[in-house]
Parts: structure tokens; C-alpha cells; sequence
């Protein structure tokens, strides 16, 4: 049994404590936040026995293995490296970091303790993407991948009005690259590796973050385009088009509906629903390393998670976004 902390106690928690319910594996015991008062209020609603007001004393606690780092990016890495520093493995929420120097720290730390780092990034870790992986030299030559992942944000209305939440903040090193962004650029980077070359572009919202954008990466023998938005929606499937086909893919962050169109017409399914929720993936393969005495992700990889955020970095400088964490 893998005794587990979260840090974080908003939606994205729910969703992870839902989808780790089925698992044997997993127990809540810890439960952080800077409120006591809503600390015990998580607590108390997933029965976990113990609360946190301090990381440190989270950090050299001996009721927890393992933590999974739901707060807003710009604590990942201090929250990241104190846990780790004192032997607990980390789960940590997309992005792993702000920037590189700030994971190579985690990693860094990770590695001096003998520890597990991973960043939870599901979409590797379902079954549709893993039919991908399998099936993707069906189409021979692959000249383009291409992603799209644009969500109108709910709290973009509050923004309109003129009141701006967290998901719009530099100082959370937020935004639509951040945020949603990452999404179409990490299979891209689990796929065909580290792009020769980028060229970004996003419309700066007036808090100093991005609201949308797009970037195209440049291979040797292939292209990489992707486009993500928080303040506009996108109803168009992603795409690896190869020379004898292409593979649609219905939602790149969750892929289920995933099919080949060959050049002669013909149509393949290749998709494979999830039987769980779909959180639970990374969150099994996290406890099956731990168990197994493995300190890396073979799928979210530390070259992996390093190269998306060297991508993340230059965008970023070439949109002109900076964020208090970058200095």
C-alpha cells in the first residue's frame, strides 16, 4: 500500500482521488493546504487522517510515501524539491515546472534521494494513445503531426469583467501554453523527440499572460504545428498525416475515438476505450515504478519532460511571456 499526500485541494484533486479510488494500491493519509480550515475540510471528506499547514512538516512526516503536487505551477518546484529532499517519491501536475532550471533542480533532487519523479501528463498513459504508438508505422513516412487543443477558460468571463483569477496570472507562470498548450507539444515530443527548431506566436492578454497561440516545430523531414487557446474553442481532431495515411485523434490531452484513413479511402479504428477514469493510468503507473524500485517513467521520461519544457522556455521568449519564477 502506497500512502499518498495531495497538495492541492481543488477540482483537479477530486478528479485524482476519483480516479485513484479503484486502485488497491493507493491510500490517502495527508491532505496540505495553507488553510488549516480547508485542509480539514478535504480531509474529512475523503476520510484521510492527517493535515498539513507546513510542507516542511509534510516533508519529514512519516505517515505518507508519496505525494501527488496539485497547486499552481509556480510552487511545483520549491513544493517538489522539499519532498523530495526528504525521500517521499512525486507525482507532480503538467507542467512539472515554470522552466528547465527549475525542473533540473527537481530532477536533480529526485536523483540525489533516490527517489521518483514523474510529471502527470495522463494522455501517454491511456490505452488510445498507446494504439498509436502501436499502429503509427501503418502510415508509412510521417511528414506532419498537428495538435489542437483550445477550451474557452470559465474563468475568462470573470476576466472580461474584470476580475482576474489565478489561470490568468504570470505569477502563477499560467496561461495557454502553460496550461492547455502542453497537451498538443508533449506526444509531439514523446513521438518523434526534440524539434531542430521552433517558431511561436500568441496574443498577450493584458495581466501578462497569453490567451492563446500557436507554434510550429521544425524536423528534418517532418513538421510539427500545434495551437492552443483558452479563450476560443476548437472543434477540429489532431492529426499525424504519413504518406500512406493518417491518423485522426479526437482529443489530443485524452485521446479515445482514434482512427487511420488510408490514401485509398479505406478506414481503420484503431481505438481502445478506457475502462477507467481517465487519471487512473499515470497514477497506476506511478505506484507500479514505486513498487518496483524504479526512480523514472519509461513514457514520461525526465529527457521528455526536459525537452517539452526547453519548447515551453523558447516559446514563451518569443511570445514575449515572462514570468516572476524566470528571474
Amino acid at each position: 500500500m502506497i500512502r499518498f499526500g495531495v497538495i492541492g485541494t481543488n477540482w483537479i484533486t477530486d478528479a485524482f482521488l476519483k480516479a485513484t479510488s479503484t486502485l488497491e494500491d493507493f491510500t490517502l493519509t495527508a491532505v496540505y493546504s495553507r488553510s488549516e480550515e480547508r485542509a480539514k475540510e478535504f480531509a474529512d471528506k475523503y476520510q484521510a487522517p492527517h493535515t498539513f499547514t507546513s510542507i516542511e512538516v509534510m516533508a519529514q512526516s512519516d505517515v505518507l510515501d508519496a505525494v501527488y503536487i496539485a497547486s499552481p505551477t509556480s510552487f511545483h518546484a520549491s513544493q517538489a524539491t522539499i519532498l523530495l529532499n526528504h525521500g517521499k517519491h512525486v507525482l507532480c501536475e503538467k507542467p512539472i515546472a515554470s522552466n528547465t532550471r527549475e525542473l533540473k533542480e527537481m530532477i536533480q533532487a529526485a536523483k540525489a534521494n533516490n527517489v521518483l519523479l514523474m510529471e502527470a501528463l495522463k494522455s501517454g498513459f491511456l490505452p488510445s494513445y498507446a494504439s498509436i504508438r502501436d499502429n503509427i508505422e501503418k502510415i508509412g513516412t510521417i511528414r506532419r503531426y498537428f495538435a489542437s487543443f483550445c477550451q474557452y477558460s470559465s474563468r475568462y468571463d470573470a476576466y472580461k469583467e474584470g476580475t482576474i483569477l489565478n489561470a490568468f496570472k504570470p505569477e502563477f507562470s499560467n496561461g495557454a501554453l502553460m496550461d492547455i498548450g502542453v497537451y498538443c507539444i508533449y506526444p509531439m515530443v514523446q513521438l518523434f523527440g526534440k524539434p531542430e527548431s521552433i517558431k511561436a506566436s500568441g496574443l498577450m492578454l493584458d495581466s501578462g499572460v497569453d490567451g492563446e497561440g500557436g507554434i510550429v516545430a521544425h524536423y528534418k523531414d517532418m513538421e510539427g504545428m500545434v495551437m492552443f487557446s483558452k479563450i476560443t474553442n476548437s472543434y477540429i481532431p489532431s492529426e499525424i498525416q504519413g504518406e500512406k495515411g493518417s491518423i485522426l485523434i479526437d482529443k489530443i490531452s485524452e485521446p479515445e475515438k482514434v482512427e487511420i484513413r488510408y490514401r485509398d479511402g479505406s478506414v481503420e479504428d484503431i481505438s481502445i476505450l478506457p475502462e477507467h477514469h481517465t487519471m487512473y493510468y499515470e497514477a497506476k503507473e506511478f505506484i507500479d515504478l514505486i513498487k518496483k524500485g524504479f526512480l523514472e517513467s519509461t513514457i514520461n521520461t525526465y529527457e521528455n519532460s526536459i525537452v517539452v519544457m526547453e519548447i515551453l522556455d523558447e516559446a514563451r521568449n518569443q511570445m514575449g511571456l515572462v514570468f516572476p519564477a524566470d528571474r
